[in-house]
Parts: C-alpha cells; structure tokens; sequence
C-alpha cells in the first residue's frame, strides 16, 4: 500500500489528531490491529464509521496490516459485505473509491452472530483468529458498538466470556468505543458504567461524541488559549451571554421516528453534544493537552452548573414539538403523523434551556442552549455576545443635527441610526461550513457619523488549502492509538446527566404543554424567547 507524497514527505492528505496533535506532524497506527464492529450492516457503520477507515487508510495513518471485520445479525458473506459497502461510499460526497476501494476491501471481511448468544462469540472468537493471522495481528482489537444501546452490557459481556478482552494494562490491547447514548438518566447511565466496569478498564472505553471531533469544536481551546487577546474577554466582566444552537432541517427519516418518540431532544443532543460545547466554551486553562487535564477542566464546569429543579424548570426551560406546515409548496408533516411516532406523544423535538455556572469566571452569565428539528436552517454553532460599549456616544444626538446619515430627523433614534451598536458577537460555526467570524460596529460612508455592523469571516474551506477531516476519522484514528483526549471520561458522563436527570424528572411530574406549539420551518416556540430576559439581544442568527 503507498500513498502520495508531498515535498516535506508526508501524505497528501493529513490531519493532526487529539488536541495533543495541533500543530504537530500527523500521527500514525504503527501496530497491526483489528476494527471489529458491531452493527455492521447500519446506517452508522455504511456512512460514516467504514468510510472513514478508508480516508484514514488512504491518507497513509495505517503503516502496518490491519483488518475490519463487520459482526451483524443479517446473512451476508465478505462479498456482499463489501459490495453493499463500496455502493455507499461511492454514494458519499468526498469519497473516492475504484481501484483504491477496492484494494483497502480486500482488508474488510463479515461475521454474522446473534449479539446475545454466547455460541456466536465463540464463533466470532474463530473467526478473528483466522483474520488476525492473515494480517499479522497478535490481537489489538478495537470493538466498535454501533449497535442499539440495549445490546452495549450483553456484547461486552459475552465477549468477556468468550476471552475476548485482554486485560486493562494487558498486551495486545483491547479497546471498546461506545455510541451515544450512554444511558437514559443517571441511574441508567450509572448502571451501564459499573457494568462495563466488570469487564474493562476505564482507559478501555472510549465513550464517543463525534462533535468533539469536529475541528471547530477542538477550535474553540486553540482559538481561546492560542490568542493573547481573546482569552482575558472570556469572563463575566467582558461577556452578556452565550448562546449555543443545534437546529436541523430534517424531521424523522427511516425507522428513525419509534426511537425519537423513545428518546426526545433533551437526551439525544442537549446531554451530550450541547453540554460539551459549554464545557469547552467555558473551561479554564487546562494543565496540558494531555487527557486527563483537558477533561478534567471539562468536568469543573458541568459539576459547576446550578441544578434546575421543580420550580425552576418551567421557567428556564422550554420544550416543544413540531405540527405540520405547508413549506414551499409541500405539506411537511408533524411530528405525530411521522411514522412510529404515537399518535398522543408527549416527546420534544425541540428544548431551550437556561443554563448558569455557578464559579468565578462566568457567575451571573447565562448560557441559552437550543436544540431542535424542523428548524429553518440546518446550523450548530457557538454565539458569543459581548456587553455593550458603555456609552452613549454614537446614540445620542449632537449639536447641529442627528447622526443618521439616511435624511431623517429622528435625533438618532431610529432602527437604521442605531443598528450599528449592536452588541459584538464572536460565533463558532461548527456545521455547516465550520468557521469563526467576528461582528463589530465600523462607521459607514457619508458625511455624518452613523455606525453600521460588519463582520470579520474566518472558514477553514478558504484559509487552508487541505480538507477538513471528517469527525469520524480523527476520532477512530485517537481510539486506535489509545488517545482518550476526545472522548467522554466517566465522571464527565456524570456530571451531564446530573445536570439533565431533574429535567426529566420534572417533566413527568407537570402536565406538557399542548402539542404541537410550533410549526414545521419555524425557529420553535414563541414561549423560547423569554428565556432571553435581560440578555442583550434575541436569538442570534448567522448569515
């Protein structure tokens, strides 16, 4: 296997992986190993979790064998395993496949097994030994479960018994990555942990959020602790507040409307996704880039955020569930017509949320998470609105006439005068197109002195001339290597659920509100924007 090279005779395609990786030459697997996943035949496994090991593969990461060995229930052979693999990934934009594909294939095999049964792992034990002597491999192994949640404490446990697991500080290694979500609240996520504990080492588990693996994301420490003149304007004295979205165009695709109803927006993204970006927003300075330091500032600040209880949770939370709408054209259905989806649900598919950590840094500043489907555009990104100038200069009126430059006689008082005042914004766009972009107020042409917003843009696709990495490849890559930097420890999964559990108690203790009570291609219900109270300015929306 070679791949191109370039002047400084490193891979044309390259990334720098964990926040250990920034800046540093690219990283490589040296050792022989084995990707088994569970779930093969899914959704996750054929878009993103394969593909990704191609990239990787491609781009020169691996240097020695390796194998990926798909374990699902469906009845398939290497053949049609590969085949159904190469078809969806030549489906995905970025994806280059022909002859490459089908040589990194020839590394790519099937098992099928039922995940309970223990007969199945011991076939699955005889199938590794057969792949692993044909790559070299004496048994480093990176079990992926891609599969339902309910299935993550039985396959860990069979395997165990099947002899599958080397021990924690044991050689070859083992390794097990676990898929969101972990856990439905504290108790069950608490549960899955001491279970997982039975038969691995906390530094075998690698529990994933692939938006950590989003380079914006990881840009949120490099842009802070990396810039001297940004870090001393992150703290109460600096900033208004911080807004976080997660707004998606889609509704329910597939079967995937029986699990929604199951789940809700508070546990599939707010738990997870939403609270990491507050903890990196809102982290000290970390010791290092080491693991344990990085996640540790993490968990500081998710032990930090003040409980919301019984009577707090109707004020600063706000849920909601989308109706049908007519959106240009086409009737876009609610989200009870939606299929699987109970005809009464009660589950959001939308929250907002006020959120305040309780320390020195970021007393008295709240933190507005927002999360939903059917949104009017599909968009996550981090709004960081600075308090306004503390002045009235450029509102007042002055001697001999107002400042508008537009031919009205308003004394400065009218929306066009004072649009240029507008509180400053920092946003970390971290889908689509991840950038940062900053907005200030700068005078406009003309004869008088009226200010008008601008805005300073920063995107990866036009300051750097390498692709963007997919989450999904820098996350594999760190979970081969054995860096845990990316990955959730935990204390922190803790920590999270502390945090959501009393909402969720909550909830089933007061009557929901009459759903739906927002419209399909709204920005969700009304009710969100008195969250808002006393923060600056609305709801922040990018260009």
């Amino acid at each position: 296997m070679t791949t191109a090279l370039n002047e400084n005779n490193v891979p044309s395609h390259t990334l720098a992986t964990g926040l250990g990786g920034m800046g540093l030459p690219p990283v490589r697997v040296t050792a022989p190993f084995t990707a088994v996943v569970f779930g093969a035949t899914g959704d996750l496994t054929a878009r993103k979790l394969v593909p990704a090991l191609f990239r990787l593969w491609k781009g020169g990461f691996f240097t020695a064998p390796f194998a990926v060995l798909g374990v699902g229930r469906r009845d398939k052979d290497d053949a049609r395993f590969r085949a159904d693999l190469r078809d969806a990934a030549h489906s995905l934009a970025g994806v280059e496949v022909a002859a490459d594909w089908d040589r990194f294939a020839g590394s790519v095999y099937y098992h099928r097994a039922d995940f309970s049964a223990a007969e199945g792992y011991a076939d699955l034990a005889r199938r590794l030994g057969e792949v692993e002597a044909g790559s070299g491999n004496p048994g480093n192994r990176l079990y992926y479960l891609a599969t339902d949640p309910d299935h993550f404490p039985s396959i860990v446990e069979q395997l165990a018994g099947a002899g599958l697991l080397t021990p924690a500080a044991g050689q070859p290694w083992t390794r097990v990555v676990v898929e969101k979500p972990f856990g439905r609240d504290l108790a069950s996520a608490l549960t899955l942990d001491r279970h997982l504990r039975r038969f691995l080492g906390e530094e075998q588990i690698f529990r994933i959020d692939h938006y950590l693996g989003k380079e914006t994301v990881q840009n949120l420490l490099a842009f802070r602790f990396g810039n001297g003149i940004f870090e001393p304007l992150f703290n109460r004295r600096y900033i208004d507040h911080i807004q976080i979205t997660m707004a998606e165009v889609d509704g329910m695709t597939g079967r995937r409307g029986a699990w929604y109803d199951r789940t809700g927006a508070l546990r599939d993204v707010v738990q997870n996704h939403l609270l990491q970006l507050l903890a990196l927003v809102a982290m000290e300075p970390p010791a290092s880039l080491g693991a344990d330091d990085v996640r540790a500032e993490k968990v500081k600040v998710l032990r930090s955020l003040v409980p919301l209880r019984d009577a707090d949770v109707p004020r600063r939370v706000i849920r909601g569930q989308y109706g049908p709408m007519l959106i240009d054209g086409q009737d876009h259905r609610g989200f009870r017509d939606e299929e699987g989806v109970a005809v009464n649900s009660a589950t959001e598919t939308f929250v907002a949320l006020r959120a305040e950590v309780d320390n020195w840094r970021w007393a008295g500043v709240p933190f507005l998470l927002r999360a939903g489907k059917r949104l009017p555009r599909r968009v996550t990104e981090v709004a960081v609105e600075f308090k306004r100038a503390p002045t009235g200069l450029f509102t007042a009126p002055v001697r001999g006439g107002g400042l508008c430059d537009r031919g009205c006689d308003c004394g400065a008082t009218c929306e066009c005068c004072n649009a240029g005042v507008q509180p400053n914004t920092l946003a970390f766009r971290i889908q689509p197109d991840e950038g940062i972009s900053l907005s200030f107020a700068a005078k406009r042409p003309g004869m008088r002195l009226a200010l008008g917003p601008v805005r300073m843009e920063f995107g990866y696709a036009e300051s750097f001339d390498k692709p963007v990495p997919e989450a999904y490849e820098r996350l594999l890559l760190d979970a081969i290597r054995g860096d845990p930097t990316l990955f959730l420890r935990s204390d922190e999964v803790t920590a999270a659920w502390e945090f959501v559990t009393p909402i969720l108690e909550a909830w089933e203790r007061q009557p929901a509100p009459p759903f739906p009570n927002y419209a399909a291609g709204s920005w969700g219900p009304v009710e969100a924007d008195r969250l808002l109270s006393g923060c600056e300015r609305e709801w922040h929306q990018s260009p």
